[in-house]
């Protein structure tokens, strides 16, 4: 078990640095990426939410440590390309459930019980804010949220916000970055996609790699439950994902 469960530090340290291969890639630039992260913290600690104090933030990551480590349990990933009969398939299993995104999306089309059993399990959604009904819908039930700054996405986290700050219970959340430098209240466990930074996520927390499973996650389609994107970027973004998975030692 990691000495300090707070703390979301790469399992691999191969991962940060490729994302500057992947910035280099796609010619984004990486001041735009430090004032997203920087304008997040900002927003986020400027409210009164409590649940969104630093202190909160951390107490959030360590519960969900607890919840997925202390107890053993089995974790899978939904990705973006996750259909009903593989959730339905696991639901019978002590699995918790991590969701990237609007993946969440795919609980709405479960039969009620059924439905909010996998509510239920789900222990924590990735998001860079552009999910859509399925983010929504997790963010209003409280879900935590692991809320992702990037160079473009400004505008669709302060939207997202927002609507959490406005529901009766805002989510917890925990803020994630993806520049090489320390900023203090964010985390950079490594990642790209919110597929595969939920897999860094659940790896940093410590979880083994033999309790992960990847479900809904493919390279050569972009799934339903992507989130609003340019379909040929899409396919080159999730060959990088992929390169991630690869390097986290992440079978899908």
């Amino acid at each position: 078990m990691k000495e300090r469960p707070t703390d979301l530090t790469p399992s691999n340290t191969a991962l940060v640095p490729m994302q500057d291969d992947i910035r280099t890639h796609f010619g984004w630039s990486l001041e735009d990426d430090q004032r997203s992260a920087n304008d997040l913290l900002d927003a986020v600690e400027s409210t009164e939410i409590d649940a969104w104090s630093r202190f909160q933030r951390s107490s959030t990551v360590a519960g969900i440590q607890r919840r997925m480590v202390l107890r053993e349990q089995e974790v899978a990933i939904l990705g973006a390309a996750i259909e009903v009969d593989e959730l339905i398939s696991i639901l019978d299993e002590p699995t918790l459930l991590v969701a990237a995104d609007g993946a969440t999306g795919v609980l709405s089309l479960l039969p009620e019980t059924t439905s909010e059993r996998a509510w239920s399990r789900l222990a924590f959604l990735v998001s860079d804010a552009d999910g859509g009904n399925g983010t929504i819908a997790a963010v209003k039930r409280g879900i935590p949220v692991f809320l992702h700054a990037h160079g473009d996405n400004s505008e669709d986290w302060r939207e997202l916000l927002e609507i959490a700050a406005s529901s009766p219970t805002p989510p917890p959340l925990v803020l994630t970055h993806q520049t090489p430098g320390i900023i203090q209240g964010m985390h950079n466990p490594g990642g790209f996609t919110d597929g595969d930074r939920a897999a860094c996520i659940v790896r940093s927390l410590g979880v083994p790699l033999e309790r992960i499973r990847m479900l809904g996650t493919r390279t050569d389609v972009v799934g339903r439950w992507s989130g609003k994107t340019d379909p040929k970027q899409k396919i080159v973004k999730l060959g990088w994902m992929k390169k991630i998975l690869d390097i986290l030692e992440v079978g899908f």
